[in-house]
């Protein structure tokens, strides 16, 4: 049976990584085409699209009784997404960081992990006026993003790839089998790997913000890196931060609405881990205006201390 779950693991693993290459490009011809910033389309479409494990995995913990595994997942994925996915596209390549990722972006994304560990932290419960609070919230990140890039329209003639040239049905093609690649890829990962931990006897806890919050993340960390690697650093940054508002405040807000959540296993320290992580990402993206090699370094090497500060305590 171990034997089964390795080799399905590496299947999903396969997968993800073959469908974030297709979803990349999809994503950047639609920038293209649409004439819209590939910061804007990876805070949106992409970040919608490579978040949909995170969904997956919380909607139905949720409604298996599993609150803290749920919660545990999205406070994993976007600690993940902060260190581990900007960390590792950084150490790729040097990226530049946009002014409105750090007026707005980053700012937002750090406020919707402030909002959760206070419904969460102190009360105990996440309402179901409390998720649609966050719902709201999250329709309102959507329209001000768009808005900002009708009022910020990238140059056309600097928007040059060959993914311009490609026809709606090629980029819709490649969004919606990258899409279900991603999903079932990390979903098959994510199945295998919680199946191997429990064999281990590790608590809900542990495997919501290790395994479920690596295995989810997993998409967003192969189109991030992919579109690094491809010189899309924008699309890269706007995935990351893109998925971690998308994960608390459509994820958690749908997940809370169908069935209130009651939060008892998620320590203090995980929630500190969950607001350093984007302090630092922020002070570090502040300094120089750009992401470099050994930021990313940095980024990395914060998410393995708090990797082993959970294992070992």
């Amino acid at each position: 049976m171990m034997m089964i779950n390795c080799f399905l693991l590496v299947v999903g693993i396969a997968l993800v990584l073959w469908g974030a290459d297709r979803f990349t490009d999809g994503a950047c011809a639609i920038a293209r085409r649409w004439n819209v910033s590939e910061m804007v389309i990876g805070l949106t479409i992409v970040a919608l699209g490579t978040s949909l494990p995170e969904f997956m995995v919380s909607f139905f913990s949720v409604l298996k009784g599993s609150a803290d595994m749920s919660v545990g997942n999205i406070v994993g994925s976007n600690i993940f997404n902060t260190l581990i996915i900007v960390g590792a596209s950084a150490m790729m390549m040097k990226m530049p960081v946009d002014r409105s990722l750090l007026i707005y972006d980053i700012p937002l994304s750090l406020f919707a992990g402030f909002c959760l560990y206070f419904i969460a932290y102190f009360d105990g419960n996440i309402r179901r006026v409390e998720g649609l609070a966050l719902l709201l919230f999250f329709c309102a990140f959507i329209y001000y993003t768009f808005w900002r890039a009708r009022k910020n329209k990238p140059d056309a003639d600097s928007q040059t790839s060959k993914t311009e040239q490609m026809s709606v049905l090629k980029i819709l093609v490649l969004l919606v089998v990258g899409c279900i690649c991603l999903v079932y890829g990390g979903q098959l990962m994510v199945d295998n790997a919680a199946e191997l931990a429990r064999q281990w006897g590790v608590s809900e806890r542990i495997i919501g913000l290790t395994i479920l919050a690596a295995g989810t993340s997993l998409p967003e960390l192969a189109t991030s890196m992919m579109a690094a690697r491809k010189g899309s650093d924008g699309l890269a940054l706007g995935n990351a931060i893109g998925s971690n508002v998308f994960n608390i405040a459509f994820v958690i807000g749908i997940c809370s609405i169908v069935k209130p959540m009651a939060v008892s296993d998620i320590s203090f320290a995980d929630w500190f881990a969950l607001i350093f992580s984007n302090v630092l990402l922020w002070i570090l993206a502040f300094s120089g205006r750009s992401l470099t090699s050994w930021k990313g370094v940095v980024l990395v090497a914060a998410y393995i201390a708090y990797l082993l500060y959970i294992l070992i305590m």
